[in-house]
């Protein structure tokens, strides 16, 4: 799966979660660039990419998300 299929799923997700339609994420996006992502936003981000991809994230690994980037290579790095 590319970087590009992931971040279209992450944006699916994410848009669904926060109820905006409008939204259009990069790999650059941070959190901080989307108003309603908060910590319970991100909770369900995490517990809906666990279950889309069948994978598991250590707490670690999601403090390191910085950005979308930073998801879509986690997800990746699980993948292959």
């Amino acid at each position: 799966m590319d970087q590009k299929d992931i971040l279209l799923k992450i944006q699916e997700i994410l848009a669904e979660i926060i109820d905006d339609d409008t939204l259009c994420l990069t790999e650059e996006t941070t959190p901080a660039d989307v108003d309603e992502w908060n910590s319970l936003a991100h909770f369900q981000l995490v517990v809906a990419l666990q279950n889309e991809y069948g994978i598991k994230f250590s707490i670690t690994e999601i403090q390191s998300w910085g950005s979308v980037g930073a998801i879509i290579n986690s997800i990746q790095s699980k993948l292959v």
